[in-house]
């Protein structure tokens, strides 16, 4: 008798420990969201570019999920390139970032988030460590360039991300779709 409680105690400890984890979100991915942000596009000053790369640690194919933003927080355009390992990939800022924005505004700032994933549908993130990015930053005093910065991809970041991509694939006709320069 006294065994046949123990196993009773032992399964529905181990149920309840099975429901607290499946009520738990999963922890962010790391080393999956970039963050950098870009100005003076579409001015008289030369156009900016962000390089990424796969570095091959996976040695698989990765998907650079990229989003743009207004500085106003408002999501202009979104994309996701391609990157096999020790691939290279150079986009123009304004002609593949910012120039499809969702609405006619044309973007002269913003803000530029990548998420390593191995979905290639910006709108269905699936977060995988691996991609890297360089951004140049075209200032009134010259031309710089800088790693993007590593940010923690949250739950909420995810579902944000994926919704506002969704939005403008659903309502822009085309339009809020970036492209991915050159590269492989």
């Amino acid at each position: 008798m006294r065994i046949s409680t123990l196993l009773v105690i032992a399964i529905l400890a181990s149920l309840s420990v099975g429901l607290t984890c499946a009520a738990t979100p999963a922890p962010p991915v790391q080393d999956t969201l970039n963050v950098n942000y870009f100005v003076n596009a579409h001015s008289d000053f030369p156009d900016g570019t962000v390089q990424l790369t796969n570095p091959g640690t996976s040695g698989v194919t990765v998907w650079a999920d990229i989003y743009v933003f207004y500085p106003d927080e408002e999501m202009s355009e979104c994309c996701s390139c391609s990157l096999t390992p020790d691939d290279l990939r150079t986009l123009s800022i304004n002609n593949d970032l910012t120039s499809n924005p969702l609405t006619s505004t044309p973007l002269t700032n913003g803000i530029i988030k990548i998420v390593s994933s191995s979905s290639s549908d910006p709108r269905s993130i699936k977060p995988v460590p691996s991609v890297r990015a360089w951004g140049t930053h075209i200032l009134n005093t010259g031309i710089t360039e800088t790693e993007f910065q590593a940010a923690t991809l949250s739950n909420a970041e995810v579902g944000s991300l994926q919704k506002g991509c969704s939005a403008i694939v659903l309502e822009g006709s085309g339009h809020g779709i970036c492209s991915c320069g050159s590269g492989s």
